[in-house]
Formats: structure tokens, C-alpha cells, sequence
């Protein structure tokens, strides 16, 4: 049996992320399903926040291990990970 995905015309299929490359330090190249791609810098996020689970990730042995889960960008089994919109659009500190 065949499964295929209609959208109804007001539906938006949801992007995915394809492909991850780390740059530099913190940046890191994305390209997602639909060919947009976009480098996000997490340097600041890092830095910035209040929680010691998230600061730890300014080792870069821990950044640099990620993963690409389901179409996210993952940390550690979801230790840290993004809505996909902010990926999409490089913004991830608000």
C-alpha cells in the first residue's frame, strides 16, 4: 500500500531541515527541503541564557554534536533544540 500527502489548498507543508553543516565556533549552515538556506549564529543565544543546561553548549565538543532528528536540528536526544521557523529565518534569539 502507497501513502502520499495531500494539502488542501490552504495547508502549508511544514520545511525540514536537510542538511547541517558547522561553519564556525557557533554558526552553522542549513539548508532545509524546499532549498532555502540559511547560516544561524547560536553564539548569542548561548551566551545569554539563564540556564546552565543550555550555557553548557558553549563547549564546543558539546555543540559541534548535533544532529539532524525528523527534519530538526537536535542536541543530545532534545537536550536543545529550535522551533523550525526560527531556524528558517536565522533568529533564534528573541
Amino acid at each position: 500500500m502507497k501513502f502520499t500527502e495531500t494539502l488542501l489548498d490552504n495547508e502549508v507543508k511544514p520545511v525540514k531541515v536537510v542538511k547541517a553543516e558547522l561553519l564556525s565556533d557557533f554558526k552553522i549552515f542549513l539548508i532545509f527541503d524546499d532549498s532555502h538556506q540559511q547560516i544561524v549564529d547560536f553564539y548569542d543565544f548561548l551566551r545569554f541564557s539563564k540556564h546552565e543546561s543550555t550555557r553548557k553548549f558553549l563547549n564546543q565538543a558539546l555543540f559541534q554534536n548535533f544532529s539532524i532528528v525528523n527534519g530538526n536540528l537536535n542536541w543530545n536526544d532534545y537536550e536543545m533544540c529550535f522551533p523550525i521557523w526560527d531556524l528558517y529565518i536565522g533568529n533564534i534569539v528573541k
